[in-house]
C-alpha cells in the first residue's frame, strides 16, 4: 500500500523537486553575487565599509535559517514589505549563502601574494582593474572548492523552507504523508534518496571542475 502511495505520488514529488532545484539555482546565484561584493569590499574598502561589512557576515552567520526566513516572511510585512513564499526564501537562502561565500572569497584574496597588486599599479592599472584583472580571476579559481562545500549546504537547507509554505520537496512529502500515514517511511526514505543523489553528482561534478581549474601551490578551505 505504502508502495502504491508513493508511485502514485511521483509526479508531485518531483514537481516539489523542481521547486528545490529553482530555490538553489536562484539562491546560490544570489549568495555568489552578493559574496564577491562583500569580500571585495571588506578587503579593499576603507575600514567604516569593512566594519560595516563584517557587522553584517556574523548577524547572518549568527541568526538560524528558520528564524532568518520567519523574519522575512512573516516580519516584513509589518512594515508593509510583502512577498511570497519562493520569493522570501531565496532571499533568505542567498542572504546567508553570502555571509559564508563572502568568507570562502576574503580567503582567497588572502591568499593571493600582495605584490600582485602592487604589480599591477605599477603597469598603470587602477585599483578597480587591478581587482577585476588580476585578484578576481584568481579568486574565483581558488575558491572553487569552499563553493561546492557551500552549494551542497545550500542545497540541502532548501528542505527548511517548507516551514514557511514553499512547495518544495519536503512540502510534497508532508502532502503524501497527511494523504496516507502509512506511507511516511518509505516517502522520506525516497525524499532523502533524492537529494543523496544530488548531492553526491553535484559534487563529483564540481570535483572535476575543481581539478580542471587548479592553481597550484594554492589550497583554499572554507570552515563554516
Amino acid at each position: 500500500m505504502a508502495l502504491e502511495t508513493l508511485i502514485e505520488s511521483l509526479p508531485s514529488l518531483f514537481d516539489g523537486l523542481g521547486v528545490t532545484l529553482l530555490l538553489t539555482a536562484f539562491s546560490i546565484i544570489l549568495g555568489t553575487i552578493l559574496g564577491v561584493l562583500l569580500a571585495t569590499g571588506r578587503s579593499y574598502s576603507s575600514w567604516p565599509i569593512a566594519y560595516l561589512i563584517l557587522i553584517y557576515e556574523k548577524v547572518l552567520r549568527g541568526i538560524p535559517l528558520l528564524v532568518l526566513l520567519f523574519l522575512i516572511y512573516f516580519g516584513l510585512p509589518q512594515v508593509g514589505i510583502n512577498l511570497n513564499a519562493f520569493t522570501a526564501a531565496v532571499i533568505g537562502l542567498g542572504l546567508r549563502s553570502s555571509a559564508y561565500q563572502a568568507q570562502i572569497y576574503r580567503g582567497a584574496i588572502n591568499s593571493i601574494p600582495e605584490g600582485q597588486i602592487h604589480a599591477a599599479y605599477a603597469l598603470g592599472m587602477n585599483k578597480l582593474k587591478a581587482i577585476r584583472h588580476i585578484i578576481m580571476p584568481q579568486m574565483l579559481r581558488l575558491s572553487i572548492p569552499g563553493w561546492t562545500n557551500e552549494f551542497t549546504i545550500l542545497l540541502k537547507d532548501t528542505s527548511i523552507c517548507f516551514g514557511i509554505g514553499v512547495i518544495e520537496l519536503m512540502r510534497q512529502g508532508r502532502y503524501i504523508q497527511v494523504r496516507d500515514p502509512d506511507s511516511v517511511l518509505i516517502v522520506y526514505l525516497f525524499i532523502a534518496l533524492i537529494f543523496f543523489v544530488l548531492v553526491f553528482s553535484t559534487n563529483k561534478i564540481l570535483r572535476y571542475v575543481e581539478k580542471k581549474y587548479q592553481m597550484a601551490g594554492y589550497q583554499v578551505e572554507a570552515h563554516r
